[in-house]
């Protein structure tokens, strides 16, 4: 089913809603703009940010003081808390010899005062001999007593420091406490106004939004009843069988997809390949059993989504499939009662069993009130009120063209299961015929016949391939610059750099002049990574990115979250 929403409603609400929210915080003066002018209003608000950015910048720097502030008062503060650690474990240990000391002394003391008590002094002076060692006995003790006194003094002294110190330690800690938090208040301060700026440089890129937007389309898309025109300069073969030498183009695997559930060019070629409705389903969804749900009453309204607009036509759930339209009918009978089966499914899941309706285009599924008839309507007989469950309930079986060869339901939709680099030649997508499974765009919808901007391939020289590099340099290293939009003016109005001016906006990022070599590596349905000239390198959503916003015309890889392409040179 092909999804659908109105690209300049989309961009108009988010323009609006942005230049409000700038305006409230006074960030978008008064001006003079019409209010349908974008491009005047777009610049208003780059004018108020230009004259924001130094003291931005300052406020970046500054926070990035504050930070590296925060984390040495951190330190110092770790540090010493490990200090007062140690403090009291010798202040406990010098306590205890010092308890220890003068418990000994006061032992000491005792002893003394008992002997000196029972002690006679005229007895010691009888005779010489006994007086001398009286005297040596009384100095001795004197000395003892003196060397304890000192010992306790020294072990007082050594404890009145620690507490000292200590105590300054503690001082320290808590004047550093306070300083911390009055520095983490100018921190969170700083880096909430840092943010705001950030949010607000961020409307930058509303008119490089826009063009994304309408580069990548706001839609999945479905078959519909006649296969999808191939164009032969988007062709791979085209490419190589008519492109100048030296000429570069970007293909996507897939396209306009969210590469859930079944692919209906994917449910083509596995139904050449002999494969049944049954074996179909269970490849592409996971569900435990069918059940009949005929009776249920589906009711089909006008507008966009379910439960919108108004009821244009109800009946039966096998007569509301009789008149979906959403594949040929020319298609191999196992492939149309797969869809059947899953077009059932859906707009029950979709409607709660019938409480609600669904809508008759491709934002659902495509309705017309006329039954198709044909193959169609035998391959809905077939399969009659079969509904996929999982639960007790319908599944929610999504479905689209083409996923190039990769679902996020699945993994590899290809004759092995796997990817690698000949992934393609394997896939059910390409052995059903779909002419987006690899493909250079280069129209303004998916439509070969749509509107080309002039250009008559989607092929790059070596002078345009640098230039979409250098822009995704500048993205890459200066978050977004409005001046990178679409070359080709007469379809993109706007400002946008010339070559040389972009290069030379590259260069402080590595700029080029030309591309000689382009390495693209892949990974389970995606670009990992794009090497240029053997020493750059981007991410895929980089290289895509910049791509979309600076590629000529309608050049694009239209991709909706997922970057999914390859570059070939000729």
């Amino acid at each position: 089913m092909k999804k659908y929403i109105s690209d300049l409603l989309l961009i108009s609400l988010l323009f609006f809603f942005s230049f409000f929210f700038l305006k409230s915080f006074g960030f978008v003066s008064a001006q003079t703009c019409p209010p349908t002018d974008y491009d005047c209003q777009i610049r208003e608000i780059q004018r108020e940010i230009d004259a924001r950015l130094p003291a931005h910048e300052k406020n970046k720097e500054d926070l990035a003081g504050l930070r590296k502030q925060l984390s040495d008062i951190s330190k110092k503060i770790t540090n010493i808390q490990l200090q007062l650690k140690k403090f009291e474990s010798d202040i406990k240990n010098r306590e205890e010899e010092l308890a220890y000391t003068k418990k000994i002394f006061e032992e000491k003391t005792v002893n003394q005062y008992k002997s000196l008590r029972l002690y006679d002094p005229i007895l010691p002076f009888i005779s010489s001999s006994n007086a001398s060692t009286a005297f040596r006995e009384l100095t001795f003790r004197q000395k003892a007593a003196d060397e304890d006194r000192k010992v306790m003094k020294e072990y007082a002294n050594d404890l009145s420091k620690l507490k000292s110190d200590k105590e300054t330690l503690e001082k320290s800690k808590t004047s550093l406490a306070s300083l911390q938090k009055q520095v983490s208040e100018k921190e969170k301060f700083l880096a909430g106004e840092v943010e705001k700026v950030e949010g607000y440089l961020s409307t930058l890129s509303l008119k490089q939004q826009s063009i994304i937007a309408a580069k990548t389309g706001s839609f999945y898309a479905s078959v519909g009843d006649s296969d999808l025109a191939d164009d032969y300069n988007a062709s791979i073969r085209g490419f190589r069988e008519s492109a100048p030498s030296g000429s570069f183009s970007v293909f996507s695997f897939g396209a306009y997809t969210h590469r859930m559930g079944m692919s209906q060019y994917g449910a083509k070629g596995r139904a050449i390949s002999g494969k049944t409705y049954d074996e179909i389903l269970r490849a592409y969804y996971k569900f435990d059993s069918y059940e009949d749900r005929n009776s249920i009453v589906i009711r089909v309204n006008n507008g966009d989504g379910v439960n919108k607009g108004v009821v244009i036509w109800s009946g039966s759930l096998e007569e509301y499939v009789k008149r979906i339209y959403e594949v040929p009918s020319s298609w191999p009978i196992s492939s149309l009662q797969a869809q059947a089966i899953a077009a059932r499914t859906y707009v029950l899941a979709v409607t709660n069993n019938g409480a609600g309706s669904i809508c008759a285009t491709q934002d659902c599924q495509v309705f017309k009130t006329e039954p198709k008839g044909g193959n169609w309507e035998n391959a809905v007989n077939s399969t009659s009120g079969k509904v996929m469950i999982f639960g007790g309930q319908p599944i929610k079986a999504y479905f689209s063209s083409t996923t190039g060869g990769f679902l996020t339901t699945m993994g590899w939709d290809t004759t092995d299961g796997s990817g690698g680099g000949n992934f393609v030649d394997k896939a059910f997508e390409k052995i059903g015929g779909s002419p987006w499974v690899y493909k250079a765009w280069y129209t303004e919808g998916y439509s070969p016949s749509s509107n080309k901007c002039g250009r008559t391939n989607p092929w790059l020289n070596s002078t345009e391939l640098a230039d979409i590099i250098n822009a995704a340099l500048v993205l890459k290293n200066k978050g977004s610059d409005e001046r990178i939009s679409p070359i080709t003016t007469s379809c993109w109005p706007g400002n946008p750099y010339n070559h040389e001016e972009l290069k030379n906006a590259a260069i402080p990022y590595g700029g080029i002049s030309t591309v000689s070599s382009v390495s693209v590596q892949q990974g389970n349905g995606t670009t990992l990574s794009v090497t240029i000239n053997g020493s750059i390198s981007l991410s895929g959503d980089e290289f895509k990115q910049a791509f979309i916003l600076r590629a000529p015309g309608y050049l694009k890889i239209p991709q909706k979250g997922f970057a999914f392409f390859n570059i070939e040179k000729k």
